[in-house]
């Protein structure tokens, strides 16, 4: 793991931003580091915010389960002050300074990280989950429960079955996909973090989704989680 900074993430103007995006655009490896029979562990990363004493707080949760049997393996938090204004488009900005604080206290070594969020489903091909594997070293994977749309994207409703999905395109490249994981409900929208495939990436989600919801285990967990948290620390 690469460390991190947290003071290279304060006070940086919205261009600036831009401009470490479409950099790091250029050194994303949509191709597998680890194959799917050699995945062991994998965490889900979400955050949730409140407001307190006119301060912006937020709480970071991962869950690492075993990707075998789904039980969970470990869970750390860690809770801070968000110090980056909303931008759009600059999410990570505001985020990988919690995520970072967090995934340092795991004492395991999850295999792939998956992301309540995009890879490169993005207007510049890096959202969270692609920016943070640049610092986490290991693959990583978008899934976003709503459509970031992406000018000049293109997409249309995968067939209501589960496993059936269509591929987002972009100048004739994919940049993400659209997947029925629960029949009947909405689709997850899928994309490349980075260190991974399109076709792998889809496969692992699905694979990672029970009945219990559309959205894979590892992000469900640590959605759920961060409302714990949130409540209990919540002033």
């Amino acid at each position: 793991m690469k460390q991190f900074n947290t003071a290279e993430f304060l006070n940086l103007s919205e261009q600036y931003c831009i401009q470490i995006q479409y950099k790091l655009s250029s050194k994303v490896i949509q191709s597998n580091s680890i194959s799917l029979e050699n995945i062991k562990t994998v965490a889900g990363v979400d955050i949730a915010y409140w407001k307190e004493n006119n301060k912006e707080m937020a709480v970071c949760c991962v869950i690492v389960i075993d990707f075998n049997t789904k039980q969970v393996v470990e869970k750390q938090h860690f809770i801070g002050e968000v110090k980056f204004p909303y931008i759009s488009g600059c999410l990570a900005f505001r985020e990988l300074p919690l995520i970072m604080q967090t995934v340092i206290k795991l004492k395991s070594k999850p295999d792939i990280f998956l992301f309540d969020g995009n890879g490169i489903l993005h207007s510049r091909g890096v959202g969270l989950a692609t920016h943070a594997s640049f610092y986490l070293e290991k693959p990583t994977i978008g899934i976003a429960k709503k459509y970031f749309s992406v000018e000049g994207a293109k997409f249309v409703m995968p067939e209501n079955d589960i496993g059936k999905y269509s591929n987002i395109t972009k100048d004739n490249n994919i940049i993400g996909r659209a997947v029925i994981t629960r029949k009947n409900v909405k689709p997850i929208f899928v994309s490349v973090g980075n260190y991974i495939d399109i076709d792998t990436a889809t496969k692992l989600v699905i694979l990672l989704t029970d009945k219990q919801s559309h959205i894979p285990i590892p992000t469900r967990y640590a959605d759920l989680e961060t409302h714990i948290k949130r409540k209990e620390f919540r002033q």
